[in-house]
């Protein structure tokens, strides 16, 4: 049985990743990768077609990370205060999320998707605590929350 030259459309474990083009045999790419989608039969114009996709891909990844770039100078080292009801033994009563986080930064005038703000757990004490924005995988603030005492 002949081989055929395909083109990737998708990631491929152990075959490769996304625009490569490579040999396999011609059952393969007619019984799996092409009904899957994860293949097209490696004419030019599927070569130019994935390749725009891929160019669009990149350009779509750089103003992202100039987003996030933009961001960040914003962002980083910033101070924050959230004010809170706090009891005789300094515990507060309920706590801090990621949810009161973000409202706070949206009151500086700065949005941030809650997904990005890397709090393990949320804040029940008192105190200033440095917490980890991570704007895109290349690119994270750290901001400090101060968590001080709500007056009654």
């Amino acid at each position: 049985m002949a081989n055929v030259k395909v083109i990737l459309t998708k990631d491929v474990e152990g075959w490769g990743t996304i625009g490569d083009i490579i040999d396999v045999k011609r059952g393969f790419a007619r019984n799996y990768l092409i009904p899957k989608g994860y293949a097209l039969e490696a004419t030019e114009n599927n070569i130019r077609h994935v390749q725009e996709i891929l160019r669009q891909k990149r350009r779509k990844l750089e103003r992202e990370k100039a987003k996030a770039e933009e961001l960040f100078k914003k962002l980083d080292g910033l101070e924050i205060e959230i004010a809170r009801a706090v009891g005789t033994t300094g515990k507060l009563f309920g706590s801090v999320n990621t949810a009161d986080i973000v409202e706070a930064l949206k009151e500086k005038g700065i949005e941030v998707d809650k997904k990005k703000i890397m709090l393990r757990s949320p804040i029940r004490n008192i105190g200033a605590f440095n917490i980890k924005v991570r704007l895109h995988p290349e690119i994270t603030a750290t901001i400090k929350v101060h968590v001080i005492p709500e007056n009654v």
